[in-house]
């Protein structure tokens, strides 16, 4: 009695206390949203009930993946989802979050305040199990940047800033504000840090809903346990919900509610501290001085089929037959049938419905993202710098074989070959930056599910942040060429060959961009963008020339659908028109016309100038952007009708079954207690 009015007292003490000082951040966001992003209400209560995810298999059947859960996670507590691999432990986060593909079934409730609605923009937040970072930024930047891009676009840059930097202290980050994220190859701040600040991005808007999936996979108990503290520390007012396999005995003492799983079904719901319990209780209980977590773990895995000893005198018992008593013991037990009543009143009690939050304006994304995308290619070598180093040894080898070509019947062909080898295979090598292009791909698509930005302001920033290094390869190496192969004295003619080169690459990287929205591996990529950019060179109409195609497939349509036909073509028009040739071979001194040249030679389309094909090849260009945005677009569209609604019934629903609420609040409502569990 003593302890319930001291928590009672402790509780109200700590409310009053939240009134008068507040929350500094909170105040902050509150002023700039006129209450918007505030927590003024009693915060987000999620509850499922039998719930049903399925999946279609080879053979035209089904399989089960989830099989009726029914829980709840409820504001300033960290509910723990735990069991072997495969046991379902990311698919019930992911329907949980509404991230389910197509390929899916789900039924059942699933239900915020007691409402069916949408988890819009600021009301949560999901953090992956793979760290999506762009590998050249910093801390500082990363978060700065985020913070740019997320928070309304009615505060200042310094307001945001100033929450970027609150942000990254509350997570532990200060130490590591100025070091570089790091990646493959390059060292940077640790995995667990890594973890952190992925955290960190995603709570910049302060959600009330927090979904980690394994935060502490692949980090030791050291570092676990710093990531899950410092996302402890952060449940004030915040419903986490999290997914983690092994944790140390110490990660264990920071969970409020634990949800066991073995193969989709529930072993056990409930307080953490009452676990162990609830194992000795069916005869499986912890030994001493053993990690809790270890010992659940091991007695509900089945993977390796060990029977399992059930207390002094029930002999040894197999997995499977271990799991379906703990699972029926669940089921009839009075902890199955309280989580029942607490559903049922939550849904009863409602709440406030969940309102989509403001980020910043599309001119604010664009300019951002541009900023971003900019700095991150300047600093990754991989990306432009050592394709500009290459194609400067290609430009002085180019200009020192065709040194000087003069106007000779001979140099009709050398002509001809530059030209061919500049439009085919310098652009040809832009693949290179296909693997930085997909690692950047990867953020768009964390960030983009995550609502922070639009499609259409990736685009335009991806496409802005190139334009200069592309332009910089087009004219530097396409000058050392040009020049040393004595091309077409004048300006207007050296900056044409430098244009067409410059859209021929945007072109390929444009191509590349489609590509790799459609296959992510950069393996397959390369290998699916070179194939295709071999097929267009062939049809280009210079290694087999335009009368000599074939009609079907080759000359109609790939030939006309080809942007080396118009580079070919423009190039040649941009250097043979206005010459003279004199054809000296076998003792000849003819002279021939460029015109002439151009049509007998090249079999090139007279009927308009050079600058139609540079307009043809911009006008590629803008479809090969726009194809791209399309792409993406649909992906985006297909992701985001699973996040209409947190509850997609299928022919498998049901209603939250009518439970008669009890005359006096359930201790599970009550506010929650301020400290974790001890389990120990």
């Amino acid at each position: 009695m003593h302890t319930y009015v001291y928590s009672k007292a402790f509780i109200f003490s700590h409310v009053i206390s939240k009134i008068i000082l507040g929350n500094n951040q909170e105040v902050e966001l509150n002023n700039a949203e006129k209450g918007q992003m505030g927590s003024k209400s009693r915060g987000v209560f999620l509850t499922w009930n039998d719930l049903w995810v399925t999946v279609s298999t080879k053979k035209g059947g089904s399989k089960s993946i989830l099989k009726g859960l029914t829980g709840y996670a409820r504001p300033s507590e960290l509910l723990a989802v735990m069991g072997p691999s495969g046991c379902g432990k990311s698919t019930f986060l992911d329907s949980l979050a509404g991230r389910l593909d197509f390929s899916t079934r789900q039924s059942g409730e699933i239900l915020i305040n007691g409402h069916k609605q949408k988890l819009s923009y600021g009301t949560s937040a999901y953090v992956t199990q793979d760290e999506t970072l762009l590998a050249t930024l910093t801390v500082q930047e990363a978060v700065y940047y985020s913070a740019q891009l997320q928070l309304p676009v009615s505060m200042t840059k310094s307001e945001k800033k100033q929450i970027a930097e609150q942000t990254i202290k509350e997570m532990g980050l200060q130490d590591a504000m100025n070091t570089r994220i790091g990646g493959f190859g390059n060292k940077g701040i640790s995995g667990g840090e890594k973890r952190r600040l992925s955290v960190c991005m995603e709570i910049l808007t302060r959600p009330k809903l927090l979904f980690l999936d394994e935060p502490t996979s692949g980090l030791d108990s050291a570092a676990s346990y710093y990531v899950m503290s410092g996302i402890s520390r952060q449940r004030e007012g915040r419903t986490i919900i999290a997914s983690i396999h092994q944790p140390s005995a110490e990660v264990f003492n920071l969970f409020h509610s634990l949800c066991l799983l073995s193969s989709g079904r529930t072993v056990y719901f409930g307080p953490a501290s009452a676990a162990i319990e609830f194992f000795t209780r069916n005869g499986f209980p912890c030994p001493y001085l053993q990690n809790p977590s270890d010992h659940f773990l091991k007695t509900i895995n089945k993977d390796f089929d060990e029977d399992i000893e059930q207390g002094s005198a029930g002999g040894r018992r197999p997995t499977e037959e271990v799991i379906d008593l703990l699972i029926n013991s669940y089921k009839s037990s009075e902890g199955y049938h309280e989580v029942q009543s607490h559903v049922a009143e939550i849904c009863h009690q409602g709440g406030e419905m969940l309102e989509k939050r403001s980020h910043a304006n599309f001119k604010t994304q664009c300019l951002v993202l541009t900023r971003r995308s900019t700095v991150n290619m300047f600093r990754d070598p991989g990306y432009y710098w050592m394709r500009f180093v290459v194609y400067v040894a290609i430009a002085l080898s180019l200009g020192s074989i065709y040194y000087n070509v003069g106007s000779n019947y001979r140099s009709i062909e050398e002509r001809g070959l530059m030209v061919a080898f500049v439009v085919s295979f310098m652009t040809f090598m832009t693949v290179g930056g296909f693997p930085s292009f997909v690692e950047e791909m990867k953020v768009f698509q964390r960030e983009n599910v995550n609502g922070h930005y639009g499609c259409l302001a990736f685009v335009i920033g991806n496409t802005l942040s190139s334009i200069p290094y592309v332009l910089l390869i087009s004219l530097v190496p396409g000058a050392i060429a040009y020049f040393l192969a004595g091309f077409r004295n004048g300006f207007e003619h050296f900056i044409y060959f430098a244009l067409v080169l410059f859209i021929s690459m945007m072109v390929v990287e444009s191509l590349m961009m489609n590509v790799a929205a459609i296959v992510p591996n950069f393996l397959m990529g390369i290998v699916t963008g070179a194939g295709i950019q071999g097929l267009q060179i062939l049809s280009g109409g210079y290694f087999q020339l335009p009368s000599e195609l074939p009609k079907i497939l080759w000359k109609y349509p790939l030939y006309y659908m080809s942007f080396h036909k118009y580079a070919y073509q423009g190039m040649f028009k941009n250097e043979f028109v206005g010459l003279k040739f004199r054809d000296d071979m076998f003792g000849n001194n003819h002279i021939m016309s460029g015109e002439v040249v151009l049509r007998e030679r090249w079999q090139a389309e007279m009927g308009y100038s050079k600058w139609i094909d540079l307009v043809i090849l911009v006008g590629i260009l803008i479809l090969y952007r726009l194809v791209f945005f399309l792409i993406i677009k649909t992906k985006e569209k297909i992701v985001h009708a699973r996040k209409t609604s947190t509850a997609i019934l299928s022919n498998r629903s049901t209603q939250i079954m009518a439970k008669s609420l009890p005359a006096s609040p359930l201790h599970g409502l009550t506010p929650p207690h301020d400290t974790p569990t001890n389990n120990r």
